[in-house]
């Protein structure tokens, strides 16, 4: 019997994020803040804007790109909140969450041989993406002593004549890390200069900390909207992870390729899920602000406490995590959370599920209420105080 497998898929290994998770969810009493979901629920006005759209019977296919009104709000929406100006009509195509939209745009741009440039730690799905789209994974390790920021130092060194894809993903799952304005300008120098396309991950967008200042696209930098394809979504921003609801923004020549795999792989994203997105968009602003401030309460929160604990860890400004150094413990990230889980009953994120650069270093989501981070952090915190004990002696 012939090998049924595609050579390629089998070297690619499961997420790492699912591992503990699956973990969790059979063991009595464990508390995970392992999962980068929202603890919101879909906020009511959103929730019936989607039962409504069912009353009324509209349950049948919409437009491949999405439906005209939803990328009408897109259009307006991206130009309110980060000034990027985008033809619905041309420009925007409705995805299956911004996962799909990562998937497609690698799998339109990339010919064999093709490099990515794929900053880590980060989001696990960019190299194998990378990998079924026939293209080359590069790896730019980024350093803590940089707050994870992707430098232009960094960009410069990792630059071959293949290169054809920066991906940027920020602000950063699984750091925190976010890139303002002048660390995007610094960046895009270098994009226009080898002439390379990016690939903005946009999907924490709204949820950036930096006191006064909001996130930057770097597609609204001089000459970077033509090379830049935009991914964002609802999941983070408006609680919609069940939705699956997502977006692409990009240069028509591209936006129409991605179309056409869209077309034949998925044909459009829930019609439901859509109606929804138009209400999030049109009146969710207020429900994204009031989310936005209780993550950043419960991020000031977990960085005091690890303070107290001696839980080394940069102070991370974008998304719902927070990723401290256990380094001092003489453990890998994996025996560390490991041990964590089997002590405690916590599960964390390693590190390493997000790159080999993440050694060192655990993922903890604050996408929990204040009451389980608080009871959960005690217990971290017995476990921490225990090792640093040990090493005493």
């Amino acid at each position: 019997m012939k090998n049924p497998l595609s050579k390629e898929i089998v070297t690619i290994q499961p997420s790492g994020i699912r591992k503990f998770f699956d973990i969790v969810s059979e063991m009595e009493d464990a508390i995970s803040l392992g999962v980068g979901e929202p603890d919101f629920d879909t906020p009511w006005h959103i929730r019936d804007e989607g039962i409504y759209s069912l009353e009324k019977g509209r349950t049948f296919y919409t437009s491949n790109a999405g439906l005209k009104e939803l990328k009408i709000e897109i259009a307006k929406y991206l130009q309110r909140r980060f000034n990027l100006e985008y033809d619905y009509n041309k420009e925007i195509l409705v995805t299956v969450g911004g996962s799909e939209a990562i998937d497609i745009a690698m799998r339109a741009m990339l010919d064999p041989g093709d490099e990515v440039l794929i900053p880590q730690p980060s989001y696990v799905s960019y190299e194998p993406c990378c990998r079924l789209a026939n293209g080359t994974p590069v790896i730019i390790e980024l350093q803590a002593e940089n707050e994870f920021r992707l430098t232009k130092a960094e960009l410069e060194a990792a630059i071959t004549p293949k290169t054809k894809i920066l991906v940027l993903p920020f602000p950063n799952n699984p750091t925190g890390a976010v890139m303002e304005r002048s660390d995007l300008e610094a960046v895009a120098e270098v994009v226009r200069e080898h002439d390379l396309f990016v690939l903005s991950d946009e999907i924490y967008a709204e949820l950036t900390y930096v006191e006064g200042k909001d996130h930057v696209s770097i597609a609204s930098l001089p000459g970077m909207k033509e090379r830049t394809v935009v991914i964002n979504g609802f999941s983070k921003s408006h609680a919609m992870t069940g939705w699956r609801l997502g977006y692409a923004c990009g240069p028509q020549i591209i936006l129409e390729q991605m179309l056409k795999i869209h077309q034949y792989a998925i044909m459009c994203a829930p019609t439901n899920s859509q109606y929804a997105a138009v209400d999030a968009l049109r009146n969710g602003d207020a429900d994204v602000a009031m989310m936005r401030e209780e993550y950043n309460g419960r991020r000031r929160y977990l960085m005091h406490a690890f303070e107290e604990m001696g839980l080394p860890c940069f102070e991370p400004f974008g998304a719902f995590y927070v990723f401290p150094c256990i380094k001092q413990y003489g453990m890998t990230s994996e025996e560390f959370a490991e041990k964590l889980l089997e002590a405690e009953k916590v599960a964390v994120v390693p590190g390493t599920a997000f790159g080999e650069s993440g050694e060192g270093f655990v993922r903890i989501s604050y996408a929990y209420s204040l009451d389980n981070l608080k009871l959960a952090l005690d217990r971290v915190r017995k476990f921490v105080a225990r090792l640093q004990s040990k090493s005493a002696n």
